[in-house]
């Protein structure tokens, strides 16, 4: 403070002076999450985009071959009628060959199915429910709507993780799933009637929650001990 300023004017000025630093800051701040969101979709995108040319080249091309394979194995084992030995031999790559398919098919379901690319993720949830017992329920703004590929993806492999946990965990009577979206975001709600007193810091939650939050989202649980658990994602859409 110099001999002409006030104690008035001064602490107006250092007012002035925090309250700028105070909003740049605020707006690095908020500059850095824009950016950070923004990496972040760009990286799960790519993901889905590399996933769904893996899952591609895997049907196309490797899948493909190895059924080609297979027939021809099988008409060499019908050729060979009169040569045991031989035909023992072709018999024992035959099922090999349809061995190698049956994993190839598991790990492309892994990937991601293709009635997920081909109908969405309403369709895919509705195929997974039905394999695992669970009633699902779809808000019909989610029926008429394809999201991102990353989304889509993400969304059904954390509900085939959350039923599988139900299933395995809860020993639950009744499973429920819901889908919808509320506020310009997608809801994911598996409910079960088991026996609760899940650990939100286990390590099934924690990989759950590692898959949620990469895409943006949020995970909330309720799980009181013996009267079942319920978990909710959310992920926000692009608009």
């Amino acid at each position: 403070m110099t001999r002409t300023e006030s104690p008035e004017i001064w602490a107006i000025a250092a007012a002035r002076r925090w309250v700028d630093a105070t909003s740049l800051a605020r707006f690095d701040r908020r500059r850095v999450f824009s950016v950070f969101a923004t990496l972040r979709q760009q990286a799960a995108d790519a993901e889905a985009a590399e996933l769904g040319r893996i899952e591609r080249d895997l049907h196309d091309g490797a899948q493909a071959r190895l059924v080609a394979l297979s027939m021809q194995l099988g008409r060499a084992e019908l050729a060979l009628e009169d040569q045991p030995d031989t035909r023992q031999l072709i018999e024992s790559a035959h099922h090999e060959a349809r061995r190698a398919i049956a994993d190839l098919r598991s790990l492309a379901r892994g990937i991601a199915p293709p009635l997920l690319s081909d109908r969405g993720l309403p369709a895919a949830a509705r195929e997974l429910a039905a394999r695992c017992g669970a009633e699902l329920e779809v808000e019909p703004a989610l029926e008429s709507r394809r999201l991102t590929s990353a989304l889509e993806r993400g969304a059904y492999f954390l509900l085939a993780e959350a039923l599988t946990n139900a299933a395995k965990h809860s020993a639950a009577e009744h499973v429920s799933v819901g889908l919808g979206l509320p506020d310009s975001e997608l809801r994911v709600q598996v409910t079960d009637d088991g026996r609760g007193g899940a650990d939100p810091g286990g390590s099934g939650l924690s990989g759950l929650r590692g898959r949620i939050e990469a895409l943006g989202g949020t995970l909330a649980l309720t799980s009181p001990p013996g009267k079942g658990t319920t978990l909710e994602a959310r992920f926000p859409t692009a608009s």
